[in-house]
């Protein structure tokens, strides 16, 4: 085979230049032909953890990628940083030309431990205390199980934001038994498991422990004693609420489960799941990272995953401490309500994972889209950085983005700006869009920061960020006559609006301002008062621009 390789890449780089692509030699057919490369410098990290597990793993047909999470409540913005992380690696993988397996599991057989906070039906809801998640009634919408309406959420958002694994339900596998020779094969190991297990804990597990529960088949609920095990597939246990025992057949029982810790490596080993991060309480020393490393060899004779441990995630600008069981929450919908799905992934993609970092809902917000269109022009070398820069940030825009990378650069409108202009057109995000000559596309991309935009100026800008323009119905500011005679200075600078820029303009404003033997500050003030109501406002010559000639000269002629 190794003979056909030249020819086959020259036909791949004579394919690549009849297509007109710029780039002729991309990182697939450097992968794919095993060219020789220079190492870059600042890798990105999601690259960096895709050439480990290639390395460590070593070459296979596929890569299996692993997330998932209880759906004990919303799924908030601190558990979508397991899940975009590993899309990011996946992403790295299959840049390199790799087959990747992106597995999420939901595991909705864990026990309802507590009713969260302003959910309907509370009462309800405590009756099914220490049941599976997934028997647990919706009491918000119309789904199955309160899980499922927990997992749709997730699901059908998670698109938005590029982000489209396999979804594995464990309800589903155990009730089904699925799991029958993962269970079995921990009996089996019962006694070593305590030992590893007990290396890490305070107190030992008690001698009659056993690594598998059980849910109740007489209530559903997990308030159960295993008593025995004959050696093969039979499982004897007592159900404490009623006081009876039953054996079951862990090839076609849909009651029993193994706990957590013994879970995770079981599937480690059952999936084939070659990486898979973890929070750091999960990573701490003598952790159920530390303790399924060993039990995932030592039991079911496969090796642990490439792993790296996650900071949390903190929330700036709104209260409340995130928390899925309280109901406290800040979740991916309420973060795409103030940064388009690119800029989502952009915090993520330029924060190294080990980093905490906060989600901002306050002023931050304006410095994070410059941030990404700074970015943006970057990658599109439409603003000159050191080649080192460079690599990093085009790096961070291509992972950013939610699918292909724009072949041109999209046209740009400040957030900034737009808030301006969203605020002068009371929050008419089409009369916005009028002002430019947009394609479908950049329509498209323009209004969805628009209405970003507006949803942060009217839920959590602060107040002297915020303005209307004065009309008609406003009451009238009182002013002297010196004051006036600088509005109608101001006023013959705006009528020939068409001949200045903003800097003439703003030399303009200087110049009434000495001519008028007053602090230019006190006509700002003045005319931000006449305009908007307020002391202050944005950069005035820049602002009588955004408002345009007629607005502002119809506000004028209230005074002059």
């Amino acid at each position: 085979m190794k003979r056909f390789a030249g020819l086959s890449l020259l036909m791949d780089l004579v394919s690549a230049l009849g297509s007109g692509e710029s780039s002729v030699i991309d990182k697939s057919t450097i992968y794919k032909y095993n060219l020789p490369i220079m190492k870059k410098q600042n890798t990105h990290w999601a690259d960096s953890t895709a050439e480990k597990i290639t390395r460590q793993k070593g070459e296979k047909e596929q890569y299996v990628c692993a997330s998932g999470i209880t759906p004990s409540g919303t799924v908030h913005i601190g558990n979508f940083r397991e899940i975009i992380s590993v899309e990011l690696v996946v992403r790295a993988l299959r840049d390199m030309g790799k087959d990747v397996r992106f597995i999420y599991s939901w595991d909705d057989y864990d026990v309802f431990r507590k009713v969260p906070k302003n959910m309907p039906q509370a009462e309800l809801l405590e009756t099914y205390l220490r049941k599976p998640i997934t028997l647990v009634p919706d009491t918000r919408y119309s789904y199955s199980s309160y899980a499922e309406a927990n997992e749709k959420e997730l699901e059908q958002i998670l698109p938005q934001v590029g982000v489209e694994p396999e979804y594995i339900y464990q309800a589903q596998r155990y009730r089904s038994a699925y799991y029958a020779e993962g269970i079995r094969t921990a009996l089996e190991h019962r006694d070593r498991i305590r030992e590893i297990l007990d290396e890490h804990r305070t107190t030992p597990l008690p001698e009659d422990w056993w690594p598998v529960s059980v849910f109740s088949s007489f209530t559903d609920r997990d308030n159960t004693t295993v008593l025995d095990w004959d050696g093969q597939w039979g499982l004897t246990y007592r159900c404490e609420d009623t006081g009876r025992e039953e054996t079951v057949d862990l090839r076609d029982c849909a009651v029993a489960k193994l706990p957590w810790r013994v879970d995770w490596p079981m599937r480690w080993s059952h999936e084939g799941v070659d990486f898979e991060p973890a929070g750091k309480d999960h990573h701490s020393e003598g952790g159920s990272f530390d303790t399924a490393r060993r039990l995932v060899k030592e039991v079911y004779g496969a090796e642990a995953p490439v792993t790296f441990q996650y900071d949390f995630v903190r929330i700036k600008g709104r209260g409340g401490k995130i928390s899925s069981s309280s109901g406290e929450v800040v979740g991916l919908p309420e973060v795409l309500e103030i940064y388009q799905p690119e800029i989502v992934r952009f915090l993520f993609a330029g924060t190294r994972p080990n980093s905490e970092f906060a989600i901002s809902f306050d002023l931050d917000v304006l410095k994070i889209y410059e941030d990404y269109d700074k970015c943006e022009r970057i990658y599109f070398g439409v603003q000159e950085v050191g080649e080192k820069k460079r690599a990093k940030e085009s790096r961070i825009y291509e992972l950013s983005q939610v699918h292909d990378v724009p072949k041109t650069m999209p046209l740009q409108v400040p957030f900034r700006h737009l808030c301006n202009l969203l605020q002068i057109h009371s929050g008419d995000v089409d009369a916005v869009l009028g002002q430019y000559e947009l394609n479908r596309e950049q329509k498209e991309r323009l209004g969805q920061r628009a209405r970003c935009a507006w949803n942060w100026i009217t839920r959590y800008s602060p107040e002297d960020f915020r303005f209307h323009l004065q009309g008609q119905d406003d009451p009238r500011v009182e002013l002297d006559e010196k004051q006036r005679s600088v509005l109608r200075a101001l006023k013959v600078e705006v009528e020939k609006l068409v001949e200045h820029d903003e800097e003439s303009l703003g030399t303009a404003i200087y110049d009434i301002a000495r001519d008028a033997e007053i602090e230019p500050k006190e006509l700002f003030s003045t005319v931000y008062r006449i305009l908007i109501g307020k002391e202050k406002g944005p950069r005035l010559a820049g602002f009588i621009f955004t408002v345009g000639r007629e607005k502002v000269l119809r506000i004028l002629e209230r005074y002059v």
